[in-house]
């Protein structure tokens, strides 16, 4: 999900007919078969003990009004505005779709030189930064140019100024290069230039967090990060992380004056790293450690969130192995804070794969073989996302730290499912019903990005649209089924009211299917078991029965109360 990959641009607002809007559900739809035969398989192994059911629900008690189904990611990223009511309209959009956080990415503190400051950042004439040094030593010049608008908060040293210049606005930092306050002990200095928004529009980070109070949600704001390496890009340039430190510093102790509201719940470290417990990544987490401290220290009631990415593909990608033990090397790095750790799946870029065990044979559908080319996904890819949620659930566990996942809401790039001016394409809502099916184990799920990939056209209806046609979809992220006892047990979302639909092999070899209604149900299911809140589970009976010991695959299908169904689900008996 890197973020120097996109162009990202506002969509225009889009509206059509409902004819037009039913016609272009239906080439939806026949799209989706395509990608998505019918014979695709899952394999599922329930980790530990067999999900339970504690709360049930019999027939003859009085059937209770059901609740409104809902999608179940609950956070996106999305674009700033430096306007309130754009701001305000998206997470109230957001909102009314079933989310309750929103998150901006950030953007780098930027080498600079005197050159490259803005042409607008000047004091009668003359370059800011040059004025704000004076006769100061300075070491290094960089640039935050994040839009924003910062206050006289931010002012806190005698070189300090805020600067406003042909309708631009500005702030001139003068960092002291050793030692706290605003004096350096080695005398030599830094000079920042922050913000370059328009004075006549607003922070978009007040405004965001405005906007996340006022409607009850929740809203991270983007940390800086230093910028990437010219020889390793994939490592961020350490050589100022002394710079970055002071910097940040004061970034939080500016929140903390002028936009510490219930709405701003945290902040989001965009540098990133794959999951892995490679020493080759020190140097991001040695950033995530010190931005931790810092907010724990000056906002100390804001959470974090880091999001490192799945990669698990043979030619060069993490073993799940890897994985469990690089997780617990981020968590370590929490400092006090409660650290969100949201894994990016990887479907959007390519790098992780939503298979079952079966389905190892079969092709890679065509969005991946963009990335990986031809082949089966056991062939290209050493184990399904599933697999690598489980084993970074077993290394955060006991580290205070919470497992997120980040659901990549796009898609490899074809010729057919462009997306504004994106590198990357539209997905489509029968993919990210197969991602989710894999985030079981995820306390909360996340997706990259609302704007542009969940509200462009892209293939003719953009992708909130094709969700909100099948919200109350049922997603099953987990069964257990016990033959000998004829118990079925399904975990997932929107699962109110439904039939099972079971079918397996038994010891004859006969091939039979039973449909029965859910005998209990536990709405508290994620709650009760530290798990995402807005996980269900459904018990059913279905009858001793036996299951044959060389096909012992079974498979599960949900149609619950709103009359939605779910993608097969196939598991294997352990």
């Amino acid at each position: 999900m890197t973020r120097s990959t996109f162009k990202l641009r506002l969509p225009r607002g889009f509206s059509r007919p409902v004819a037009v809007t039913a016609a272009l559900s239906c080439a939806l739809l026949v799209t989706i078969c395509l990608i998505f035969p019918q014979h695709s398989v899952f394999q599922v192994q329930p980790p530990g003990a067999h999900p339970t059911v504690t709360a049930t629900a019999t027939a003859t008690e009085p059937k209770l009004k059901a609740s409104e189904p809902s999608y179940p990611i609950s956070g996106y990223f999305i674009s700033a505005s430096s306007r309130d009511a754009v701001n305000y309209k998206k997470l109230e959009d957001i909102k009314a779709f079933g989310g309750d956080t929103v998150i901006t990415f950030g953007i780098s503190l930027q080498p600079a030189t005197l050159e490259s400051i803005p042409r607008g950042c000047e004091v009668d004439g003359k370059n800011c930064a040059r004025v704000a040094a004076g006769s100061l030593s300075i070491d290094r010049y960089f640039t935050f140019l994040d839009g924003s608008n910062w206050g006289k908060t931010a002012i806190k040293c005698p070189r300090d100024r805020r600067v406003t210049n042909n309708g631009q606005s500005y702030v001139v930092l003068v960092l002291p290069k050793s030692g706290p306050g605003c004096t350096s002990s080695n005398g030599k200095y830094d000079v920042v230039v922050v913000g370059g928004g328009n004075t006549s529009s607003v922070d978009p980070s007040h405004s965001l967090a405005k906007a996340a109070t006022k409607l009850g949600m929740k809203f991270y704001a983007g940390m800086p990060a230093p910028s990437k390496r010219a020889d390793l890009p994939y490592l961020p340039d350490d050589s100022y992380q002394g710079t970055l430190s002071a910097f940040t510093e004061r970034f939080l102790a500016y929140h903390a004056s002028a936009n510490d509201v219930p709405g701003l719940a945290g902040f989001y470290h965009h540098t990133e790293m794959p999951l892995t417990d490679s020493t080759t990544f020190d140097s991001v987490l040695a950033i995530y450690a010190m931005q931790n401290r810092a907010i724990h220290r000056l906002l100390p009631t804001r959470q974090a969130i880091v999001s490192p990415y799945i990669d698990a593909r043979v030619d060069g990608g993490i073993t799940t192995e890897k994985t469990r033990n690089g997780i617990r090397r981020v968590a370590q790095t929490s400092s006090g804070l409660v650290l969100n750790i949201a894994i990016q799946d990887g479907m959007g870029t390519g790098k992780g794969a939503a298979f079952g065990g079966s389905e190892f044979g079969l092709m890679v559908d065509p969005f991946a073989a963009t990335i990986v080319g031809k082949g089966t996904w056991g062939n290209k890819y050493f184990a399904p996302n599933r697999d690598y949620f489980s084993a970074a659930a077993a290394g955060v566990s006991g580290t205070g730290a919470v497992l997120w996942a980040n659901l990549e809401g796009m898609a490899p790039a074809t010729d057919a499912n462009a997306c504004a001016d994106s590198l990357r394409g539209q997905t489509t809502k029968a993919r990210l019903d197969r991602q989710l099916q894999q985030l079981g184990t995820a306390r909360k799920i996340i997706s990259f990005m609302w704007d542009s990939y969940f509200t462009c056209q892209g293939t003719g209806i953009p992708l909130k649209e094709q969700i909100k046609l099948s919200i109350a979809t049922p997603i099953i992220t987990d069964t257990s089924f016990r033959p000998d006892a004829g118990r079925v047990v399904v975990v997932g979302f929107n699962l109110k009211g439904s039939t099972v639909t079971l079918k397996w092999t038994n010891k004859k070899g006969q091939a039979l299917e039973k449909a029965v209604k859910a005998a209990t149900t536990n709405s508290t299911y994620g709650t009760q078991n530290g798990m995402n809140p807005r996980l269900e589970s459904i018990g059913v009976d279905v009858g001793a029965t036996s299951v044959s010991s060389t096909k012992n695959y079974y498979s599960i299908t949900v149609s619950n109360e709103w009359g939605e169904e779910s993608t097969e689900f196939h598991a294997q008996l352990p």
